[in-house]
């Protein structure tokens, strides 16, 4: 194998990498001796077909794959042989199809994982926002959680409905006398102020009651999903079957026994931890988004431009799938902000790994194992389906191991950090989060996560909401 540097500039290298013609055919000649023995041709014995035979038979196939595993074995050994680091895997490309005895020349092109220069990390100044928890929280959590208990009952029939109410219907929907997809339903449940149905829909039916008849005329939103009628006028005939009103019970200790509880005590002493970690959690977000900021300031170097593509991807996709032609047009406004996140994303991954590597911070094999058994019971009954497609898959392992190697390295650095305390109430924890510019994390790959179902048959379908944003 003969290698030729042709480009060293920043993080970018390029090579020409030429394969003797010797080592392709070598490898021919093995493949032909593996495969002789199971080659069947009528006039000839059982593996004593003759290797010219086979190749000219095979030759194309016998070519590509021998070149195959040539380039494969040359990338491997000019990575190894000249300390690459890649970002990314390099991309190849093989300058025309060899013929027989030709050597082969392959163009060699990649990006190399930058040296992350190391920061002081002792002493980082941070301030921990704590939030008491309040008694008129843990009453607001006893009110909803009542209101979650809540059992719907029919109202008399001439109680007229109202905001809130559970309301059922059956609903013709048509557009200059025709019917349309998703215009009609029958015995469809809608909580009035919910937002479910298209604008206007929801506030027509206030104050009707059970039997009554409404005709309606509404404007489709223009951002509607179906495109056909967008921003079109329809009319609708509205039956309004029945009026539910909620039934709260009160909040006793015969609410704490319906939920398994000994009494009012326990159930209010469960609420108050639940606040207290949520906000301990919420006052975290506000730490590590303070040490990124450190970290982001304290250096910088250039960072891969693949490894900043893939990151622009991801948040990309994230903004615009299923977001209105207005939200498209506000990210695509903001790109360039976008592009820079994604780079400083890449950066802080990049810095936090490398912190991580120089103080021996890793993820156990007990703990890689609670992982994979937390992501397989996601999908009862394919448990063993997900553990062999972790063992077998090293990036998707990776990517599954990366947000937990991200908080060790993100606890290491706060145990170090020059900490001071300030309570605040949860309206200014709150505030101060949402003041805070976009200070995202590391830069990881992520699993999917299913997305929200479809409209059910009968229905017209949400109003669409806001775009997606991305993750701090």
């Amino acid at each position: 194998m003969n290698v030729a540097e042709v480009l060293n500039e920043g993080l970018t290298r390029a090579y020409v990498v030429r394969i003797p013609a010797a080592d392709i055919r070598a490898r021919i000649d093995r493949a032909v001796a593996q495969v002789a023995p199971q080659v069947r041709l009528p006039g000839f014995r059982p593996g004593k077909v003759p290797a010219n035979l086979i190749r000219r038979m095979h030759g194309a196939a016998l070519m590509d794959e021998a070149v195959r595993e040539a380039v494969d074995e040359a990338i491997k050994a000019l990575v190894a042989e000249r300390g690459l680091r890649p970002a990314v895997p390099p991309s190849v490309d093989i300058a025309r199809p060899p013929a027989d005895g030709e050597d082969v020349e392959v163009a060699v092109r990649l990006e190399v994982l930058p040296q992350v220069p190391e920061v002081p990390i002792d002493g980082i100044p941070l301030e921990r926002l704590i939030v008491d928890v309040s008694e008129d929280e843990v009453e607001r959590a006893l009110a909803e959680l009542a209101r979650q208990q809540r059992r719907l009952v029919d109202a008399p029939s001439d109680r007229a409905a109202r905001w809130g109410d559970l309301v059922v219907i059956d609903f013709a929907g048509t557009i200059e006398g025709a019917s349309f997809p998703q215009g009609s339903g029958e015995g469809v449940e809608v909580e009035l102020g919910s937002g479910r149905l298209i604008p206007g829909f929801e506030e027509a039916l206030e104050g009707a009651t059970a039997g009554e008849v409404r005709r309606l005329r509404l404007t489709i939103p223009a951002d509607h999903p179906t495109r056909e009628i967008a921003g079109r006028e329809a009319d609708f005939e509205v039956t309004v079957r029945a009026v539910r009103v909620a039934e709260v019970p009160p909040v006793d200790d015969r609410l704490a026994a319906n939920l398994g509880l000994s009494d009012l005590a326990q159930l209010r002493e469960i609420l108050k931890e639940r606040i207290k970690g949520e906000l301990e959690r919420l006052s975290r977000t506000y730490l590590k988004r303070k040490l990124l900021d450190h970290l982001a300031a304290a250096c910088d170097f250039a960072v891969p431009q693949s490894m900043v593509e893939a990151e622009f991807a991801q948040i990309w996709r994230q903004l615009t799938e299923g977001a209105s032609e207005e939200e498209k047009a506000r990210a695509e406004a903001e790109r360039a902000d976008y592009r820079r996140i994604a780079e400083r994303r890449v950066r802080l991954g990049l810095l936090l790994s490398d912190i991580g590597q120089r103080h021996g911070i890793g993820v156990s094999a007990s703990e890689m194992n609670r992982l994979i058994e937390a992501e397989a019971a996601r999908y009862p009954g394919h448990e063993a389906q997900v553990r062999r497609f972790f063992a077998e898959n090293a990036m998707a392992a990776a990517q599954l191991r990366a947000p937990l190697f991200e908080e060790k390295v993100v606890d290491f650095l706060i145990a170090r950090a020059a900490m001071s305390e300030r309570r605040v109430t949860r309206a200014e924890l709150e505030a101060a989060i949402a003041s805070e510019d976009e200070t995202p994390v590391a830069a990881r790959p992520t699993l999917a996560e299913p997305g929200p179902p479809p409209a059910g048959p009968g229905e017209l379908g949400p109003s669409p909401a806001g775009g997606a944003s991305t993750a701090s």
